[in-house]
């Protein structure tokens, strides 16, 4: 079976299923079926199906031109009707795992998604999880999840884990260009997966799944306590006098030893608030506490109630209370360039301004609406009157914006992501 599935690899015959078409799906999908796959969609969204199917994409690094060719070829559909996995050669699992209220794991839908792959679970397929979650998902959950139809993993199916990469808006490193790392229950599971992915770029093997599981961890780990060692940075030289951003590309001139990382509102996104915290509670089970990300998990969480303050701080200043004053926010994706509100950090900073009673308007060209403290905003068609705030708060850089022009206008620029960084003006007040 494994020579067979290998060789339908090989050739491009091998049928490919993707669970989930958001923002690591569609794109795994569109450059499988670029390569000559004959790729299956598979969502419970019927909104995003009927996208894909009337040819239309809803994801900022997809264009629409892409998805027209190849539903037209016929090398990528979508369907809500899970029973086509039966058909399939490969199944890979690219569904939210989101946290609990709780922050421990969400993995309900990884179960969902492994549900219906062992309700149509044929000999012979391999199953690649790329869902970021705890080291151990694979082999402890869903390889006996699989195996309660009778057949085993690595003899009648194989099962691998390989991270997800993706990284939204950016140009230089895509899906096609960044090395997927792969791990399989066995090395027969690790090479197919290798031979699938090797189709379109680099591919790194390690020993096992759990290995793969715990690389996508540190990756975003070794950011999320970086970002939290340069916020509380900030806030030191905050009480220093110092502009922080000034010391970090001072520090980045240095050609060894350091690696630029920059303070904001907050971490946001898919990934950088979460991972973490998957390891964390892994950890906590097997008794021992994760001192330095529980640690930048604090810091990061409390950089939306600090941009507040000093927010209030600097109206103080003016004599203005934060209370009813008019505060227009630039920007509320969670990272400049993208749609995505995932975890934004926007959303926090906006709902403490509500609780303090300030008159908040946004802008973002990227977002319509947004929902906050169970209220509805609607972005401002435009930033042309700028001038009626009395503050204006940068917590998103989206590159589309004349902050030059925003700055001119503006009675007062708090500026939390340096996006006026050669602009001179007294106006201006950074993080």
């Amino acid at each position: 079976m494994h020579n067979k599935l290998s060789k339908k690899i090989e050739s491009k015959q091998a049928k490919i299923g993707i669970i989930g078409l958001g923002y690591v799906g569609l794109p795994l999908a569109v450059e499988l079926a670029k390569k000559g796959f004959t790729v299956t969609g598979l969502e419970v969204d019927s909104k995003k199906v009927e996208n894909i199917n009337n040819k239309k994409s809803y994801i900022g690094d997809i264009k629409t031109e892409d998805i027209k060719e190849l539903v037209t070829s016929k090398k990528l559909s979508a369907t809500t009707n899970f029973k086509a996995i039966a058909k399939l050669d490969v199944v890979i699992i690219c569904v939210p795992t989101p946290l609990r209220k709780s922050k421990d794991p969400d993995v309900s839908y990884i179960v969902s998604a492994t549900n219906e792959i062992k309700d149509n679970l044929k000999t012979g397929q391999l199953i690649i999880l790329e869902s970021t979650t705890y080291p151990g998902t694979t082999k402890e959950l869903v390889l006996p999840m699989l195996e309660e139809t009778g057949l085993k993993g690595g003899k009648d199916f194989f099962l691998a884990f390989s991270p997800e990469r993706i990284d939204p808006a950016n140009k230089n490193w895509t899906i096609a260009n960044t090395t997927k790392v792969v791990g399989g229950i066995c090395d027969k599971s690790t090479n197919l997966a290798c031979q699938v992915y090797g189709s379109f770029t680099k591919v790194h093997k390690v020993s096992s799944t759990q290995a793969a599981e715990m690389v996508k961890l540190l990756e975003n780990t070794f950011r999320a306590v970086n970002i939290g060692l340069v916020n509380e940075v900030a806030l030191m030289c905050d009480r220093l006098g110092l502009n922080v951003w000034e010391i970090i590309d001072a520090s980045a001139t240095k050609p060894f030893g350091f690696m630029k990382f920059t303070p904001g509102p907050g971490i946001g996104g898919h990934c950088i608030p979460l991972d973490p915290h998957y390891l964390s509670w892994k950890l906590k089970t097997l008794n021992f506490y994760s001192r330095f990300i529980e640690l930048a998990g604090e810091i990061n969480s409390k950089m939306p109630e600090y941009v507040v303050t000093k927010l209030a701080d600097t109206l103080n200043e003016k004599a203005k209370s934060i209370k009813n004053s008019k505060i227009l926010v630039l920007g509320v994706a969670y990272k400049k360039d993208v749609a995505d509100l995932r975890e934004s950090p926007a959303l926090d900073v906006m709902t403490l301004l509500i609780k303090k009673q300030a008159k908040l308007s946004f802008y973002d060209s990227y977002v319509p609406t947004v929902k906050i403290a169970n209220k509805i905003l609607k972005s401002e068609k435009n930033i042309s009157n700028v001038s009626k705030y009395d503050a204006v708060l940068i917590l998103t850089d989206h590159t589309n914006i004349d902050y030059a022009e925003v700055v001119k206008k503006a009675k007062l620029v708090f500026d939390t992501r340096n996006a006026t960084k050669n602009i001179k003006s007294q106006k201006v007040v950074k993080l």
